[in-house]
């Protein structure tokens, strides 16, 4: 693929591609959620995948894609943490050489899988310093390639998987999907299920969601233009602190989306929750903003709902305070 817009045969090849790697994770139903928002909703537990996230998806499908030689030199990758993950553990897996650039207040237990997948960690200061001058400075002394989240046709092509294994399931249950809700941070995994999604289900409105504070896609999308959010506020979505949308990311998504939800900390607790009583699957605060803002949307009437929880690398004390904020979620 040249650096060219995706579309859905891309994310169709993609899921080809990926097909012997990544899990088709499961597609759970909540009879309370349906009775409660008075629809069928269909979630993706992509917290269930390799690497706890759906990020290994993107990672993947640009790495099997680089030569031999690319290969031999190595990737680096900068991330918060899930991205960083899934790079390390796709590396391992292609027996590549991994550098990832990741912020010091990271939570510990991505810093520690990262690790533990054999990449080399170099941290920064997020307030400070800028991760992709980092990352570009080390790939240009090793000669590396770069493993960019969110903003490149192949990893947008792959993290829209998710979409497309949902919409297959969708159509399986002869539910008919007219809107999704999925976390933005940098707006590729929304962006490669907007595509994946409207292929089979054309009328569906996608939603992407992102933490208060940093609305950039939502900025960005009134304005016509890409903007920046040059310091939002301290959120638990730690995953979901861009600055502002890709290039390539925005320019689907601007035609694309039907709107952008902001969810609160407190809002995304609630769905932690909640996803632990009624599903029994764990969610970290940005793996759970899609389900914590389908919560708050007035849903009846619709025909079917699909919502992307889309990671559950959370730290245990940040899981035990939605516990204890939400015991009857």
């Amino acid at each position: 693929m040249t650096n060219v817009l995706p579309a859905a045969e891309d994310v169709q090849e993609a899921g080809e591609r990926l097909a012997e790697w990544v899990a088709e994770t499961p597609v759970l139903e909540s009879a309370a959620l349906n009775e409660r928002l008075g629809t069928r909703v269909l979630l993706k537990a992509e917290c269930l995948q390799h690497g706890g996230s759906f990020k290994i998806r993107g990672a993947l499908n640009r790495m099997l894609q680089l030569s031999h030689a690319e290969r031999t030199a190595g990737v680096v990758a900068f991330s918060s943490g899930n991205h960083a993950q899934s790079v390390a553990l796709a590396a391992r897996w292609l027996g590549v050489r991994a550098t990832i650039v990741m912020p010091s207040d990271a939570p510990r237990v991505k810093q520690e899988a990262t690790r533990a997948a054999g990449a080399e960690v170099v941290l920064y200061d997020r307030e400070r310093e800028d991760r992709e001058e980092i990352a570009a400075k080390v790939a240009e002394a090793r000669g590396a390639s770069i493993v960019p989240p969110f903003d490149h046709p192949d990893v947008i092509a792959g993290q829209g998987t998710v979409g497309l294994e949902l919409a297959r399931a969708a159509a399986r249950r002869r539910v008919n999907l007219v809107a999704l809700y999925v976390p933005c941070s940098g707006g590729g995994l929304v962006a490669g299920c907007a595509l994946a999604v409207q292929a089979r289900f054309p009328g569906c409105a996608v939603h992407a969601v992102e933490p208060e504070g940093w609305n950039d896609t939502a900025l960005s999308l009134a304005h016509g233009e890409r903007r920046v959010v040059a310091s939002g506020p301290p959120t638990l979505c730690d995953a979901l602190r861009v600055p502002t949308p890709g290039a390539i990311t925005f320019a689907l998504n601007r035609e694309r989306l039907a709107s952008v939800i902001t969810v609160t900390d407190d809002e995304v607790l609630h769905a932690m929750a909640f996803a632990m009583r009624h599903l029994r699957v764990v969610l970290e605060p940005s793996g759970a903003a899609a389900l914590a803002a389908v919560l708050k949307e007035p849903q009846r009437g619709r025909a079917g709902v699909g919502v992307v929880l889309s990671g559950g690398n959370v730290d245990s004390g940040v899981l035990a305070r939605a516990l204890a904020a939400y015991p009857d979620a």
